[in-house]
């Protein structure tokens, strides 16, 4: 027989889009349509419905970028239509191409009845099926004209990411408001040859069962009269009847479809529009729930929720009916998809915490999976929080982007730095937009690392960002691979279905230690520095006004601030979003965040000061408020006492050839005529921290334009070109007491400034760097960079609950794509018997890299270098625009406990007050390997105190808590605060509780008080 194939494959595609898909409304008449536009943001349902509309044409302009129109339209279905199905057909000028990413509009009826959402793969509405005729329709269309950010020439500045910069030029044009009939009998025909057509390009030319689809295909064609196609659909059906049930093969994969429609809580649209997109999604998916028995949809962010909840109560109503239903599925338990490489310990803890509780009380759901399909790479510490939080699966998709190294699984268990393992899925579909289209279908099939030992695999399947969720196409494709020969097979399942199904399939999946490391978008570490700054801060105030009001409310009756802490953190957690923090945001949600972070620290301070007031009452004494957990400067961890300078005075003493050097009887600094640290000796150790020839806290720049993402990718060629900022403006000696001394730095550079503080202070092994940055540069890379005189194969970085360490070398593409990475607090190096720490309290990203010197010694310079600034200009062509403020700290001598305790120094100061008497902490622990991390109220409102605490050493340890209470009991508990089924054993006596922890352990010890009871 002659090769006929690809003549067929031609002849299916162009009847498909020129014959049949047209033939699917046989008939329509025109809607009467009318407009009214919202002036400013957005408008009640019951404005909208209510304004006087203006009467509108097919093919005219509407929708100013960010705009809302209010479309009326109205109609009667023909008499003649009777016994037929309806459909509106409302199209406002859609491009197919981009779901999710241009206009979207929620269709409600005359009584503000949300009905469901029409978008650019979703633009009908169902009028009846069938109808009596005569009936007189009427929607009202809430229509949101969201420009094209992320255009067909992607990465492009535009000033359309916020409304101020936005113009007012239409967007879009109408293109077609109809009542139509719809056909169903051809509706199926497109599914049954897509699906068909589809599987017939995947299967090997070789295959009998492609040659037999094709010819199945051929006599379907040769069935259809393409001058009465709707005439004549029945009989091609009947050609394909039995291609379609051959049932697929014993060893077939198998998939387990989830609905789903990931939506970024803010991205290229602020957080009001995805407060629209997630009603207008959850509209859909409640409705197509009704149609498709079969179908199950799962929706994470316990914040979307909310956001139903408070403003479409209507919608939410059917969200909780179905849920109960068992059917639209709370996934995740976490308060939004957040980034999991920046956010700190707690936050992290209280993504879960807020999330899981938030599905407890409203739906009564227990999460036991975590669901981050879009993160940008997870921090070693994330298995041991997950556990903790009474979960046990974790699902992914963003590694599969990575640049260089494919991830040599997708099926595994992933071990966290403590040692905690969590069953991980990855799936080999490679996206979290799945149309259950052939080549995805194929894809996961030959795409999954697992066979042969495992043979499920999940695909979250329907448009995300408001393109509408999944769709009744995808239901079809769903129904016709459930058991079709030559396919995988499809099945609609809930994420724990699929779960507890491959973990028992699975017993022995490999194990992955340490981060799940994303090569690609590696400058969200740094891009949007003063959202970086904002999340900081944010996180220490929450810190300190739950410590404060916990201690105030204990020892002082004052009353804690339950709600006001729940709500700030919620708007903390909502601001840890993976494209908010990540600082890949238009300018409008970093220009909110901005505000937002000013005032939750206003209302924090307010807290604070509050509870420090009630516990010091009135008074002249020079109290020291610590709230970092180890003891300085004689005032103990959570405490209030008058400070005790220690150790000898300082000195600063001018140098030849200009600078000068300082000395505290611990360090030695040198700071040459630019401003340069050319020496920081450890007088105890004599060691000198620089590297022989090195100058540290070097200010360099780099070139930063990346082949694609700009705010979120630096490419590994950035650093082929750098230019050492070593001209100095004035370096002059700004302050010299006993107490500290400092030295100030003025740079200037391109359209630039830079003020630097070099401070060395009593009783302290740091320098302390204080930089103020008056940033006008354009597609530049800051970086301020420290060579070391040591010789270390890895370093330590900190991350949630603990450190991990990386390597310092290039030795295989792994290490190699490792060129920017993250770390919290600290960075910290050494030799035995000796290191270094880099401490910060604004920064995440960093490299470190290593040379060999060809002078005499030959000694290694390994080189760590903060990432401070960019200006990349898309999404937000003015991103880092503007003054910033960094401060950071050079610890020469400091172990992996000097950095733990340093890192917290700088980012909880102290605090100075006036008050009657110092205050004894309300729990001390006694051993500084373990950190306190939090000490509150228990969040039902109990009055009991939970205390969270973890080895920060890497070690194991015996500690004693102390509190300055007496407790009732003492309990394990998750990070729900509820019973630890394997929490550690506590050992009470009185008021004090002993504990072993191994290394990196988080334990959560909750505290009914005696006097309460």
């Amino acid at each position: 027989m002659h090769d006929d194939r690809a003549l067929i494959e031609a002849r299916l595609k162009r009847v498909l889009d020129e014959r049949i898909r047209p033939a699917l409304y046989p008939e329509s008449v025109p809607l009467d349509v009318a407009a009214w536009v919202a002036p400013g943001e957005p408008v009640p349902v019951a404005e909208g419905l209510a304004a006087a509309h203006t009467p509108v044409a097919v093919g005219d302009a509407w929708g100013a970028p960010w705009g809302t129109t209010w479309f009326k339209v109205r109609g009667e279905v023909p008499r003649d239509w009777a016994g037929r199905t309806v459909e509106a057909v409302l199209d406002l000028g859609f491009d197919e191409r981009m779901p999710g990413f241009q206009c979207e509009a929620l269709v409600h009826l005359p009584d503000g009845t949300p009905v469901k959402a029409i978008n650019p793969r979703n633009q009908w509405v169902r009028v009846g099926a069938p109808v009596r005729g005569g009936e007189h329709v009427e929607w009202h269309l809430e229509a949101a004209s969201n420009p094209v950010i992320l255009d067909v020439h992607p990465f492009r500045p535009t000033q359309l990411g916020d409304r101020g910069t936005a113009g007012s030029e239409p967007q879009y044009r109408l293109a077609r408001m109809d009542l139509a009939v719809f056909d169903t009998e051809v509706w199926e025909l497109i599914q049954d040859l897509e699906v068909l057509g589809e599987l017939m390009a995947e299967l090997a030319v070789d295959s009998p069962r492609r040659w037999e689809l094709l010819r199945a295909v051929g006599r379907a064609l040769d069935a259809v009269d393409l001058q009465d196609v709707n005439g004549t659909a029945q009989a091609a059906r009947a050609e394909l009847r039995t291609a379609l049930s051959a049932p697929a093969g014993a060893s077939a994969h198998r998939i387990s479809a989830v609905g789903h429609a990931h939506i970024d809580s803010a991205w290229l649209w602020p957080l009001r529009e995805t407060v629209r997109k997630v009603a207008r999604t959850a509209s859909n998916m409640t409705a197509l729930l009704e149609d498709e028995p079969e179908f199950v949809f799962a929706m994470s962010q316990a914040q979307q929720y909310a956001w139903i909840k408070e403003h479409r109560p209507e919608v939410y109503a059917k969200v909780k009916k179905a849920v109960a239903e068992g059917r639209f599925v709370p996934a995740g338990g976490m308060w939004v998809e957040s980034d999991t490489n920046m956010p700190g310990s707690e936050a992290m803890a209280r993504q879960f915490v807020h999330g899981k509780r938030f599905f407890l009380e409203e739906f009564g759901v227990e999460n036991e999976e975590a669901w981050l399909p879009d993160t940008f790479g997870f921090a070693a510490g994330l298995p041991q929080i997950i556990k903790a939080a009474g979960a046990k699966w974790l699902l992914t998709q963003k590694i599969s982007w990575s640049q260089i190294n494919a991830f040599p699984h997708h099926t595994f268990r992933w071990e966290g730095i403590d040692g905690t393992r969590i069953f991980t899925h990855f799936p080999p579909v490679d996206t979290y937009n799945c149309q259950l289209a052939g080549s995805e279908i194929a894809h996961a099939a030959r795409n999954f690392k697992d066979k042969g030992v495992a043979r499920h695999s999940l695909a979250p399947t329907g448009w995300g960002d408001g393109g509408g969720g999944t769709t009744r196409e995808m239901i079809a494709k769903a129904r016709r691979l459930r058991d079709l020969d030559g396919s995988a097979t499809v099945e609609w399942e809930r994420p724990a279905d699929y779960f507890a199904k491959a973990e028992a399939e699975y017993p022995q999946a490999p194990v992955w230690v340490g981060e799940l490391y994303l090569e690609l978008h590696r400058a969200t570490l740094t891009s949007q520095a003063k959202t970086k700054r904002g999340n900081r801060r944010s996180e220490q105030l929450l810190r300190e006004a739950e410590l404060w009001s916990a201690t105030a409310a204990v020892l002082a009756q004052h009353p804690y601030p339950y709600a006001a802490l729940d709500r700030l953190w919620k708007t903390v957690l909502l601001h840890q979003f993976h494209d908010i923090l990540p600082g890949s945001s238009i300018a409008w949600v970093h220009r909110e965040a901005a505000q937002t972070y000013a005032a939750v620290a206003a209302e924090l301070e307010g807290i604070i000061a509050a509870a420090l007031a009630a516990l010091a009452g009135r008074g002249d004494a020079e109290l020291v408020v610590n709230s970092a957990p180890h003891a300085r400067g004689g005032v103990a961890a959570g405490g209030v006492a008058p400070s005790v300078s220690e150790g000898p005075e300082v000195t600063a003493v001018p140098c030849e050839g200009g600078g000068f050097t300082l000395t505290n009887g611990l360090l030695r600094i040198e700071i040459d005529g630019r401003g340069l640290v050319v020496s920081a000796y450890d007088r105890a150790a004599a060691r000198e921290a620089v590297a022989p020839g090195g100058a540290a806290n070097l200010l360099q720049i780099h070139p930063d334009f990346p082949n694609m993402w700009d705010a979120w990718d630096v490419d590994a060629f950035y650093r082929n070109v750098v230019t050492d900022l070593t001209d100095a403006d004035e370096v002059v000696l700004d302050e010299a007491s006993g107490e500290a001394a400092t030295v100030r730095v003025t740079r200037t550079f391109g359209g630039s400034r830079v003020v630097q503080s070099l401070t060395l202070a009593r009783g302290q092994r740091r320098l302390d760097i204080d930089t103020e940055v008056d940033w006008h540069e354009t597609e530049k890379f800051l970086k301020a960079a420290f060579p070391l005189d040591l010789h270390a194969e890895r370093y330590a970085a900190e991350t949630q609950f603990g450190h991990l360490y990386r390597p310092t070398h290039t030795n295989t593409s792994w290490e190699a794509a490792k060129f920017e990475a993250c770390a919290h607090r600290f960075v910290q190096l050494e030799e035995p018997g000796w290191g270094v720490a880099l401490v910060n309290d604004a920064t995440y990203g960093h490299d470190v890299t290593r040379t060999v010197r060809e002078d005499g010694d030959r000694g290694t310079t390994t080189t760590v270098r903060l990432s401070l600034l960019r200006a990349p200009r898309f999404p937000d062509p003015e991103t880092d625009q503007g003054l910033h403020r960094f401060r950071y700290a050079l610890a020469p001598g400091a172990t992996i406990g000097d950095a733990v305790r340093e890192g917290h120094h700088i980012n909880l100061p102290e605090r100075r007050i006036s008050g009657a008497a110092a205050v004894a902490p309300l729990v001390t622990v006694d051993d500084d390997a373990v950190v306190v991390t939090a000490v509150k109220l228990a969040d039902d409102t109990s009055g009991d105190v939970v205390v969270r605490l973890h080895e920060a050493h890497g070690g194991r340890a015996t500690v004693t808590l102390t509190t300055a209470f007496e407790p009732a009991d003492a309990l394990a508990t998750d990070l729900l605060e509820r019973p630890a089924e394997d929490g550690p054993v506590l050992g009470r006596q009185g008021n004090t509780i002993r504990m072993r922890l191994r290394p990196f352990q988080i334990v959560t010890v909750r505290l009914p008080r005696a006097d309460a009871r």
